[in-house]
């Protein structure tokens, strides 16, 4: 049976949405320009891309039509207020979303993007189908978890329940960001069903991880679901590719009894393939001394400490367990991840080999956001410190941007030497209409009403508008550092659901300040 505490947070949860709705209807009026153009901004998606919106551009399912884009962009509809879009996308969800196709779906994407906007549409608008279509997909997902550990695989076969393991993420481990980001919607499934299965398998992961021993108190990218050890990858600097049996690397001494069986790889615009590094992912642990681990808190980390913080926030701040590991975690980071940079900018960057690598992902920008949301209830009182922690982190991330000719900030950044908050490598100067910086100015306007922070995110707005619209809708762009950008032609889904809600939420200025 799941906790008390959690049943009285979802009533507590849903009244609130409701209370919500008289502003959300608001917001819609046209009052102006910006809400003119974030209007427009939507429903121009919305209208040029509804017929398309079914054969999304990911990876979230393979050889499959699930319709991300619209299952994603649910709530974004309703809190803009445009209902005949909403009751357009229910009716394809009724007609169209089936989930007994052989297809191979990411359990976190389908979790975050097809469970999470399913709950969220059934919260909002108390239509039914959309809560039977989320508890469908969940029973699908559940083959995933039958593992030696209970730790789930990467990927799950939605017709015959055969699950795997991503083949580059380190001898077949799970991945820390896709198994720890499941918590929220299965204990919500669990509370809706009333079926204890959702909240105990996240719940099991949970204790997995609170019984584990943690280098100097970070938690490691990866977890092998077979063993229940944290994996690590063995850099390897002198070795035959496989894809490639020519090419050679040469550097570091290589471990004879070590091979080869996967090498990470990209391809330069003139067709030369270049070996980015290769990892040896024969053995489930490393016994020699230069194997180390990779904690990251943006790409394979991010989310699973988000989830963490709104977990306790989830259950009214009752959840003690996931705020200790939460407030545990986030002092490891603030210790041995978080640095300042020559200039003055606060960065994260990523344990990596034995070293700090001194790289900030975009995706990591969201940690602004999330030290502002902890601030209150941390320990030893340092609401304010991490409040103004979070104040730093959003400065760095707006100088990546600020640091370009698009105004729009690069796949991730560096600090070395003279360059800071500058993406170097070509393969890292992309953008693809990711929301991870606005969030972090989201959350700390919400939390300090300072004007900075909704103006950063209206230029962040216009340089979308500018260089990003295409005819079909917006595209991400290869170089934010070339003032004639090319465009990748992909619309992420998550454009609509997060980039776009985000903005929308900032236009809430008024509201928000009057709390």
């Amino acid at each position: 049976m799941i906790a008390l505490e959690y049943t009285a947070a979802f009533v507590m949860y849903r009244s609130i949405l409701k209370l919500l709705l008289p502003v959300f209807a608001l917001i819609s009026g046209r009052t102006s320009s910006k809400v003119n153009f974030v209007d427009h901004y939507l429903i121009r998606l919305v209208n040029n891309d509804w017929d398309m919106a079914g054969s999304d551009y990911c990876q979230i399912c393979r050889s499959s039509q699930m319709g991300a884009t619209i299952v994603d962009a649910l709530d974004t509809l309703y809190i803009m207020g445009l209902h005949d879009e909403f009751r357009d996308g229910q009716k394809w969800i009724e007609d169209n979303l089936d989930f007994s196709v052989n297809s191979e779906v990411s359990v976190f994407e389908v979790n975050i993007r097809f469970i999470g906007g399913l709950l969220a549409a059934y919260y909002l608008s108390g239509e039914e189908i959309f809560k039977i279509k989320a508890v469908q997909l969940a029973e699908k997902l559940l083959p995933a978890f039958n593992t030696p550990t209970g730790i789930p695989w990467a990927m799950v076969n939605l017709k015959s329940g055969v699950g795997r393991n991503w083949g580059w993420a380190s001898a077949g481990s799970s991945i820390l960001a896709e198994f720890g980001t499941l918590h929220m919607e299965f204990v919500h499934l669990s509370y809706l069903t009333g079926d204890p299965v959702y909240y105990k398998k996240v719940m099991h992961i949970r204790k997995l991880l609170q019984k584990m021993d943690r280098p100097n108190g970070l938690y490691p990218n990866y977890l092998n679901p077979r063993t229940g050890r944290w994996d690590r990858k063995t850099k390897i600097n002198s070795n035959t590719c496989d894809f490639a049996p020519s090419i050679r690397v040469t550097g570091l001494d290589i471990y004879s009894d070590l091979r080869v069986t996967q090498c990470l790889k990209f391809v330069t615009s003139a067709g030369v393939v270049q070996v980015v590094q290769i990892y040896n992912i024969s053995r489930n642990i490393c016994m020699r001394p230069k194997c180390k681990n990779h904690t990251s808190v943006g790409g394979l980390g991010d989310s699973f400490y988000e989830y963490l913080l709104k977990a306790w926030l989830m259950s009214d701040k009752t959840d003690r367990e996931a705020r200790k590991m939460y407030d545990d975690a986030i002092e490891a980071i603030e210790k041995h991840l978080i640095k300042k940079s020559r200039g003055g900018l606060t960065f994260i960057g990523e344990w990596k080999n034995g070293h700090l690598e001194k790289k900030m992902g975009h995706l990591t920008c969201f940690a602004g956001g999330m030290f502002a949301l902890g601030a209150d209830g941390s320990r030893m009182d340092k609401a304010g410190h991490y409040l103004e922690l979070g104040a730093e982190i959003a400065r760095t991330c707006h100088e990546s941007y600020d640091r370009t000719a698009l105004k729009l900030g690069p796949e991730s950044f560096k600090f070395d030497g003279a360059v800071e908050a500058v993406a170097v490598r070509q393969a890292e100067k992309y953008y693809i209409l990711r929301p991870e910086v606005i969030e972090t100015y989201w959350y700390l306007w919400r939390f300090t009403h300072d004007p900075r922070y909704r103006q950063w995110g209206w230029e962040a707005a216009l340089a979308i508008e500018k260089y990003c619209r295409v005819s079909g809708g917006f595209s991400g762009v290869k170089d934010v550092y070339s003032s004639t950008p090319t465009h990748d032609d992909v619309q992420q889904s998550f454009f609509l659901a997060e980039t776009l809600k985000i903005q929308t939420l900032n236009r809430m200025a008024k509201f928000w300040k009057a709390m």
